[in-house]
């Protein structure tokens, strides 16, 4: 075999051998392709990451999350810019102790020049929240809780971007807990959308955005858990939204927003453990509660408030089924002062007031806000149920007095009489078979207190007529009106007759 036939057979078998190799492996790719399953992305990551999960998301559940984060996410770019961080100073002056004749100054002299008796400055600062809700050119006006500024001797306003603008006190209510201060700027700055509380239902998305112990710009989320809540420190007048958002100190006078980033509560208080930290307890006023409010502020620097002059109590159980109220809600007006526009318009003590203007009350707080935001002026109708009927009363609002709206000799009848029950037969001693009603409240100065009446008499009659029961009473007390008027009570072992009285 010569040298070119040798190369050219040992040619040949590599072609051979590379191209049966080909083949061999293509033939096993194939079969590999065919037999194997389709990976997602996700799982070919994993597999090629052997640490990874292989836990696949379903992408319908991963669009609804994101939207929802989307959504989020939208609410704190609206509402952000609209919150302020708002810093104060209390200033508190106290005189320094006179320390004349004590081994200091004898050794030293005198520490100053009146021998340490010298006024000292002592400065406390304080740290809330409030929300842009107006402005007019370049004055913007923030709403904040009356108890973050009521003290204060100056005020600072935190941007979200961090800057600090001086700010003054417009004014302050502490009925409601609100006040409203104002800052100068030139630039264009975003206000709050005012939604409508009245729309807040439980089970509502609730996202509370404020500046918790100091940390600007905080979003927290939740639910509204309660609507109508009274209750909380200071006795104001509001009925609160309660969510379980967190909200700690430093939210007070924040926002808390539906899921459209529209306000519908001022975030207010927590109810806490010993810690003072959120345990999903949190309290907002409602922002229906506030508009005429700011108005009034901008306005005169005060909150005006309608008057009714009643006393007004919830009915429990016992009242609601000796007056037949039959499950309505509302609240009693158990006194009247005389010559109050209740007065004057027909409304009665025993009335059961269900509406104002149509509207439900659903209790003494809630009717108690709708009437202080009636105006001075404005005549309301009232719904009332008495003696089983149900009534339409026009009453002109008047403003309220803070003199005339305590003055107890103007109170009629001057007490609170309520059904006798279990704890009221503990209370007052009485036995188990006792039935009728007690005096459980006598207003000093009153007429009830002027005729004699004491707390824990057992009411039996009026003007020598039976009183069986709480229905007895106020229909005695109305049939009776313009006339002398006494009672007979119970007290002790004694059946006594009081002084008589004539309105």
């Amino acid at each position: 075999m010569n040298f070119t036939k040798s190369l050219a057979s040992k040619n040949f078998f590599f072609f051979n051998l590379v191209l049966l190799g080909a083949i061999f492996g293509f033939s096993l790719a194939f079969l590999s392709f065919s037999c194997s399953t389709p990976v997602s992305s996700r799982t070919a990551k994993a597999q090629e990451n052997p640490g990874y999960s292989d836990v696949v998301i379903p992408e319908d559940a991963l669009r609804i999350a994101e939207g929802l984060q989307t959504a989020f996410r939208s609410v704190a770019d609206k509402v952000l810019p609209s919150v302020v961080e708002i810093k104060t100073v209390s200033i508190r002056r106290q005189q320094t102790p006179n320390f004349n004749g004590i081994p200091w100054e004898f050794f030293f002299g005198p520490r100053d020049g009146n021998g340490g008796n010298q006024e000292r400055e002592y400065r406390s600062q304080g740290l809330g929240s409030g929300i842009i809700v107006r402005h007019s050119s370049d004055t913007y006006y923030v709403l904040t809780n009356n108890h973050v500024v009521e003290a204060a001797n100056e005020i600072v306003v935190a941007l979200n971007d961090g800057k600090e603008i001086s700010a003054e006190l417009v004014g302050k209510d502490e009925r409601k807990d609100l006040a409203l201060v104002s800052f100068k700027s030139s630039e264009t700055l975003p206000i709050a959308v005012l939604g409508d509380s009245d729309a807040v239902r439980v089970g509502d998305w609730a996202i509370a955005v404020g500046n918790p112990l100091g940390f600007m710009s905080s979003v927290t989320m939740g639910i509204v858990s309660a609507v109508g809540r009274t209750g909380g420190p200071g006795g104001n007048i509001n009925d609160f939204i309660q969510t379980d958002t967190s909200i700690n100190q430093g939210n007070s006078g924040g926002a808390l927003v539906n899921i459209r980033g529209d306000v519908i509560g001022i975030n207010t208080w927590i109810a806490s453990n010993s810690s003072g930290g959120s345990v999903g307890l949190g309290f907002a006023i409602p922002i229906n509660n506030a508009k005429r409010t700011i108005d009034d502020f901008i306005n005169s620097g005060e909150v005006s408030y309608g008057w009714l002059g009643v006393s007004l109590a919830e009915a429990d159980k016992e009242t609601t089924e000796a007056l037949g109220l039959d499950g309505k809600r509302g609240a009693l007006a158990a006194q009247v002062f005389l010559g109050s526009p209740a007065d004057k318009g027909g409304i009665q003590p025993g009335d059961f007031i269900t509406h104002i203007n149509g509207r439900e009350m659903r209790g003494v707080n809630p009717l108690m806000l709708a009437v202080g935001d009636l105006k001075p002026g404005e005549q309301a109708s009232f719904t009332v149920f008495r003696s089983g009927a149900t009534l339409e009363i026009k009453v002109r609002i008047e403003a309220r007095n803070n003199e005339t709206a305590t003055e107890n000799n103007k109170l009629w009848p001057g007490l609170m009489a309520a059904p006798i029950n279990d704890t009221i037969r503990n209370a007052f001693n009485l036995d188990k078979n006792i039935q009728g009603i007690v005096a459980v409240q006598i207003v000093d100065k009153s007429p009830a207190s002027v005729v004699g009446l004491q707390r824990g008499d057992r009411i039996i009659g009026i003007n020598g007529e039976t009183v069986r029961n709480l229905a007895d009473f106020y229909r005695l007390l109305r049939e009776k009106a313009g006339k002398e008027l006494w009672f007979e009570v119970v007290r002790g072992e004694n059946t006594l007759e009081t002084l008589k009285y004539k309105r």
